[in-house]
């Protein structure tokens, strides 16, 4: 069984310069909000492979892993059923700046279950759909447009501009 990694000590695998290691992982993935809606991995748990390399004075990070996500279609309300891959990369050099310091990693403590969680969020489309034709809901009765069929429809609302002549009296 991989082990699981709330915070992932690098420090312990001691690493001198120019090693890697491949691990394989359990990566705990909370349940998140995405577009007004709510998602979650079944069992909150995915196993995935994090490569670290140890660069002259910092690491070079790589996740990789698969993920089903529950949660509701954006356009019907329906279960979407959504599966990624994601693969993500980081990289962390003392001294690099802004954009070669990691936002996950701080005294070689790893967290990936934040950057598990910011990588699959990332990987998302931006829409989620229970199939690329879904039709929706109706805007004007809501009812899910799938399963309505050709001939739902409604009664046009009349012009507002003609309201005054409807009271007109002609008799």
């Amino acid at each position: 069984m991989a082990p699981r990694t709330d915070p992932f000590d690098i420090g312990a695998l001691l690493l001198s310069s120019g090693e890697g290691r491949r691990l394989e992982v359990e990566i705990p993935v909370e349940p998140f909000d995405f577009g007004g809606q709510r998602y979650a991995v079944p069992g909150e748990d995915v196993k995935g492979t994090l490569d670290i390399s140890h660069t002259t004075s910092g690491y070079s990070l790589r996740l990789r892993f698969h993920a089903a996500l529950e949660g509701p279609c954006m356009r019907c309300l329906e279960d979407a059923g959504h599966e990624l891959n994601v693969d993500a990369r980081e990289i962390d050099q003392p001294g690099g700046g802004d954009e070669l310091s990691s936002p996950y990693l701080e005294a070689d403590e790893l967290d990936l279950k934040a950057w598990a969680r910011d990588a699959l969020a990332l990987a998302l489309p931006t829409q989620i759909a229970c199939r690329e034709d879904c039709l929706g809901l109706c805007s004007v009765c809501g009812e899910n447009l799938n399963r309505a069929g050709p001939d739902h429809a409604h009664e046009r609302e009349p012009d507002p501009r003609w309201a005054a002549l409807r009271e007109l009296n002609l008799e």
